[in-house]
């Protein structure tokens, strides 16, 4: 199958400290350049606190992007999904829906910042648990349903929301190291998007929830499909790996700090604690790339092997590198990475080798031909001058 490409923009802008205004706008500005590049998607974050991931709202995010953008679908990636009414993301859903036409995607999340979760009272061991809970709620309220349930977060009594979808919209689960994501997104029929599911160790482990997907699935009726399978990873490009290297010595260390030392989840770390270490653990781990197209590449062909088959890849934007060597890294890919995956280029390159094959021939019957159209000009006008 035909692969899709998009990002998974959290967005990190580490270290902390910058203009948020202007982090926001590079954000924009990277969303652009993949639209206008042929990117698939793009997803946007929630998150509240730990100075780095400064989205707290992804769907007003998304709408002030929607009129600046043409192709490009917008997923709200993810929304946090336990610290909030599910009427009330059910409505904003549907009117996203509505507002994009059709571009609009829902991923849903238990939170992933501790720090978010405690600011409001939402202990980290009821999280997940809240989350399986909240799903299925939500759920039935998209689906047209009533629901009245009571929890320690919400009250729901008749609740049910007054808008009809404009479009089938895919609704998303993000995994990343427990079974939690895909065991409610196979019970509930919606797909799974995994998260670091890219370095070898961590892609064993996260396989294994596919099996959680077809056994669930067929419990529920509910088999799930591949082509909706989104992975996740980091890449930096550039022509060369000594200049993909180079070039991310501007934000590799920043971003590895800040999954360090200052965010407080174990499942989601660097190792590593020089640039070379650093750089070490990204490529020789299977992680992501930072290196050459060839390089991306072979890392999605390993993961495509590995996997039995996904649907989407999402680079994870993470400012490794300046702002405008990143905007090269995503036409690098467009250009060389996708049409790999694609077939864009298949018929263009069919075309060269079909002309290549006969060259030698047409090339000289080509200058024959001209020869001899020459030489009946030069006949003619000797005639007439006769």
């Amino acid at each position: 199958m035909a692969l899709k490409f998009g990002t998974f923009m959290a967005p990190f802008h580490c270290p902390p400290g910058q203009n948020p205004s202007t982090a926001y706008q590079r954000d924009l500005e990277v969303i652009q350049h993949m639209d206008k590049l042929g990117f698939d998607e793009v997803w946007i974050g929630e998150h509240h606190s730990a100075g780095s991931e400064i989205i707290p709202d992804p769907m007003t995010f998304i709408a002030w992007v929607a009129p600046q953008t043409k192709h490009i679908k917008l997923g709200a990636g993810v929304v946090s999904l336990p610290y909030h009414n599910p009427l009330w993301v059910a409505d904003k859903a549907l009117f996203l829906d509505r507002l994009l036409r059709g571009r609009f995607i829902l991923g849903l999340g238990p939170g992933a910042l501790p720090t978010d979760a405690t600011m409001i009272g939402i202990s980290l061991e009821e999280q997940r648990g809240g989350f399986e809970e909240d799903v299925e709620v939500l759920m039935a309220i998209l689906r047209g349903e009533k629901v009245t349930k009571k929890t320690s977060r919400y009250n729901l009594v008749d609740a049910h929301t007054q808008y009809a979808p404009y479009s089938d919209f895919d609704i998303v689960v993000a995994a990343i190291a427990s079974p939690t994501g895909p065991r409610i997104a196979s019970k509930n029929g919606i797909s799974l998007l995994s998260v670091g599911a890219t370095d070898k160790s961590g892609f064993d482990a996260l396989a294994l929830h596919w099996d959680v997907m077809v056994e669930r699935g067929a419990q529920f009726g509910n088999p799930p499909d591949r082509s909706k399978w989104r992975l996740c990873g980091p890449m930096h490009l550039a022509e060369t790996k000594e200049q993909a290297i180079e070039e991310v010595k501007y934000g590799l260390d920043a971003w590895c700090d800040y999954t360090q030392h200052v965010l407080a989840a174990p499942h989601f770390r660097a190792a590593g604690s020089t640039f070379e270490e650093r750089v070490a653990w990204v490529n020789d781990t299977g992680l992501g790339v930072i290196g050459t197209p060839d390089e991306a590449i072979a890392q999605i062909e390993r993961l495509e092997k590995q996997s039995g088959g996904f649907g989407s890849y999402l680079l994870i934007a993470n400012e490794w590198a300046r702002h405008s060597d990143s905007l090269k890294s995503l036409e690098l890919f467009a250009d060389h990475v996708m049409p790999r995956f694609q077939g864009s280029a298949d018929r263009l390159l069919a075309a060269r080798d079909y002309a290549k094959s006969r060259w030698s021939e047409l090339d000289q019957r080509q200058a024959d031909a001209i020869a001899a159209a020459t030489q009946r000009h030069a006949d003619e006008r000797a005639a007439a001058n006769a």
